[in-house]
């Protein structure tokens, strides 16, 4: 089945948040655990989860991403700054125990001057801290453009996070096109040799979801700009290229491409015209 959304916002609800995505013609969708520039999280709704879960079961929506807000750095130098993100991994790891079908994706972080290595090392910390044998929701790094001190830009450092963390089983990565091409990964001409280098580095069987994002910079500028499906540097052929490569077809596909509602629906219903179907 083709997994295809977009990025909703959460402050309605996950019921709300499903009805919206099959009026968009998308059968998955992202949103943020709470405010992405904030801290509070929303008061649990058991009832709503409930129903969405039903609402998830009856209309075939297998996966969904939950992403946690932008001010998580679990490898800042300030510990005030590692605290608040140790409290909001456990936070939202609590909330998704009850959405069964969602995966947890976050920014691994910025070093913010302290290294590479003391950063990986940090992350790994951080995870091990908040990830139980007895927890099922499977935690994504999310790849990175390497802007700044950013981790995650490398398939690499990806790696070296993963392997510091206990609980591996409830490690995956969620690779984003249009940060994995400003970060040096050539997935317009060479798509096959970036799938090599992310199988031999991770393993592909830890890619769990896809942020489906064209570029508004070159090959390998680290600068982080989406662009509109064909209106970037990637272009049309190459995204769907990517909805169509065998290893990666199954994968839940989620836009965070510069729209409104209305342009998301648009890009579901362009990719949708040129998903190749067996």
């Amino acid at each position: 089945m083709f997994q295809i959304g977009c990025h909703l916002s959460s402050t309605k609800g996950y019921l709300a948040m499903g009805k919206q995505a099959l009026r968009l013609g998308a059968n998955t969708f992202q949103f943020f655990t709470r405010n992405p520039r904030g801290g509070a999280a929303k008061a649990v709704d058991e009832a709503d989860i409930a129903a969405f879960c039903a609402f998830a079961k009856e209309n075939g929506i297998q996966h969904i991403v939950a992403h946690a807000p932008y001010t998580l750095n679990p490898c800042a130098a300030e510990e005030k700054t590692l605290q608040f993100a140790l409290r909001v991994l456990q936070e939202d790891l609590a909330l998704l125990s009850r959405l069964p079908m969602a995966y947890y994706n976050f920014h691994p972080g910025s070093h913010v001057k302290q290294g590479e290595k003391v950063g990986i090392e940090k992350i790994s910390s951080a995870l091990n801290a908040v990830l139980l044998p007895e927890q099922t929701t499977t935690v994504l790094l999310e790849t990175m453009a390497g802007k700044g001190t950013e981790v995650g830009r490398t398939f690499e450092e990806l790696r070296a996070i993963i392997d510091g963390v206990e609980e591996k089983a409830r490690m995956g990565v969620c690779l984003d096109t249009c940060h994995v091409f400003d970060g040096g990964y050539d997935i317009v001409r060479n798509l096959d040799a970036v799938l090599e280098e992310f199988e031999k580095q991770i393993g592909l069987e830890r890619l769990k979801a896809i942020h489906l994002n064209d570029s508004k910079n070159p090959l390998g500028s680290h600068k982080d700009r989406h662009a509109c499906i064909g209106e970037g540097e990637i272009g049309l052929d190459a995204i769907v290229s990517v909805i169509n490569h065998p290893q990666l077809k199954d994968l839940p596909f989620v836009l965070e491409t510069p729209n409104e509602l209305p342009g998301y629906a648009r890009e579901i219903a362009l990719l949708r015209s040129n998903r190749k179907e067996p």
